[in-house]
């Protein structure tokens, strides 16, 4: 089965992209902390996998090209998705949990369900999209920067004419940043619109209700005899969709104070057979904590990874974002053999849309 593996970067020049909340003890009772992991060698700042799934979910419902998004159902202290990956493109790309409150209760106080697909057990479905925690490439100091709200309670015309005593400014503190973040992604193709309906956890995607569904669309069973799948052009379709999202994503905490692009910078990728994620050390940092691109550590794993191998290597990278590393890495690529195609991160993900459509062996 073909894995598109990677790993990407997003600079953040001044940042606090996914907070944790107050922290205790501070000089100011709203002091907000960012997300960070302490380790001996200092302090990492991260965005979780579940918030940068959140900014692609959101992006995802702007871009067009069909992206259907499941609706949300709520039963007291329990919520999900429809579950329906036959027609929700979210649910079919990042998989879901179903398991419906059993209590009388929960049904009278759940809200309005119009349009719900009925379920009558627990489905799971693994993500084919999967994305690793976005980790500072090296340890920084993290920088608090103080304010104060004291646009209220004033009529400046009475203060300055001394009727009137200035209301007391209200102080808050946050967290930020800069550095630049590195995670993995892996998409399983083959998983992308193929619906498994075994007893098995994360391969129960489908019920009773659900297979009736496959039926009457007539979609295709696997040779097992265990799933159905979507027409060809309909699962590319919703992959290059995803793909566009990712081009085009938008998201992140204090983007009014710190506004940061969080679309990557610089990635790298390829379909292989397998889930196998060669690229994580291909990319580290200095001692000064920037991002260096190991020229060796890439064509070493291409070698080494060579046979696996079913796409050319993809390299989105910015103009403008560590250029003067640039040319020795194309110049390292074109000395080891290896077709790759280098450009801006966009149109690398429209190359790869471009080129599932004419690989649909890729979804097999």
């Amino acid at each position: 089965m073909a894995h598109l593996n990677g790993v990407w970067l997003i600079d953040a020049p001044a940042s606090a992209l996914n907070n944790q909340g107050a922290l205790e003890g501070e000089r100011t009772d709203n002091t907000i902390a960012v997300k960070f992991i302490r380790t001996r060698e200092g302090t990492y700042p991260y965005v979780s996998a579940q918030a940068f799934r959140y900014w692609l979910r959101g992006t995802l419902s702007g871009v067009g090209n069909g992206w259907k998004a499941a609706p949300i159902f709520r039963e007291q202290k329990i919520a999900y998705t429809d579950s329906n990956p036959i027609e929700y493109w979210d649910d079919d790309l990042f998989g879901y949990m179903r398991a419906p409150s059993k209590k009388a209760d929960a049904k009278a106080q759940a809200p309005e369900r119009e349009g719900e697909t009925a379920t009558d057990t627990e489905i799971t479905r693994n993500s084919p999209f999967k994305v690793g925690t976005l980790v500072s490439v090296g340890p920084v100091d993290l920088t608090s920067d103080f304010g104060v709200m004291s646009r209220h309670d004033a009529d400046y015309a009475r203060v300055k004419a001394g009727q009137q005593r200035p209301a007391d400014p209200v102080p808050h503190e946050h967290q930020f940043y800069r550095t630049t973040l590195k995670g993995l992604f892996d998409l399983d193709l083959a998983a992308c619109g193929t619906f498994h309906h075994r007893w098995k956890t994360g391969y129960r995607n489908l019920d009773t209700k659900r297979i009736e569904i496959c039926k009457e669309l007539g979609l295709q069973a696997t040779p097992e005899g265990d799933a159905y799948r979507l027409p060809t052009e309909e699962r590319v379709q919703r992959v290059a969709t995803l793909f566009e999202g990712l081009a085009q994503l938008e998201g992140g905490a204090k983007q009014s104070l710190h506004y940061t692009p969080v679309g990557p910078s610089l990635f790298i990728a390829a379909v292989m057979k397998g889930g196998v994620s060669p690229f994580q050390h291909a990319i580290g940092a200095d001692r000064a904590g920037n991002p260096v691109i190991k020229a060796a550590a890439l064509t070493e794993a291409l070698e080494v990874w060579g046979d696996q191998l079913l796409s050319p290597l993809y390299l989105g990278w910015k103009r403008g974002y560590l250029d003067e590393q640039r040319d020795a890495i194309e110049a390292a690529l074109e000395a080891s053999g290896v077709v790759a195609v280098v450009a801006d991160p966009r149109l690398v993900f429209q190359r790869i849309a471009a080129d599932l459509r004419e690989n649909p062996a890729w979804l097999d």
